[in-house]
Order: structure tokens, then C-alpha cells, then sequence
């Protein structure tokens, strides 16, 4: 991990969610919503891309705002340049 602060309140560095994210890929039924089927990363769909985002996020425990990481280690960089 590397020093955070968030970009929103500006003053939280130490109290963090971090919230793991864990697809699952699946058809859906188009009227009803049921989940038809489910795929695994192996065997996808060929019209089913598979997930390509980080694999968990960042939310602030003192202003909520829920990010990625490098938006809240970012912010801590440019903060600890500055002085």
C-alpha cells in the first residue's frame, strides 16, 4: 500500500474501506432479469468480454466517496509535493 488521501474531504489519510470487487459473469434473461447461465473467465460467451477493471476499490470511512486507488494515491502525491 502507499499513502492516500482523499480527493473529496481533502483531510482523511488513515481511515479507508477498501472493497473488493468480484465479477460474475452472467446472462441474464431479457423480460424477467433471472440469471439464465453463468460463465467462467474460461469459457466466455463470444459476445461476453471479460471484466477488465481493478479488482478493488477505494472508499473514503470519513466522506464515503468510493474510487479507484490511484485517484486517492494521487492525491497524496500531489499534496506531499507541495510542501
Amino acid at each position: 500500500m502507499e499513502p492516500m488521501l482523499c480527493p473529496n474531504c481533502k483531510t482523511n489519510r488513515t481511515r479507508f474501506n477498501l472493497i473488493e470487487q468480484r465479477p460474475v459473469a452472467v446472462k441474464l434473461h431479457p423480460q424477467t432479469g433471472e440469471i439464465e447461465q453463468e460463465y467462467t473467465n474460461d469459457a466466455l460467451d463470444p459476445f461476453h468480454l471479460p471484466y477488465r477493471g481493478p479488482s478493488y476499490r477505494v472508499q473514503c470511512a470519513a466522506c464515503g466517496l468510493i474510487e479507484n486507488q490511484e485517484m486517492f494515491i494521487k492525491h497524496a502525491q500531489h499534496f506531499s509535493d507541495m510542501k
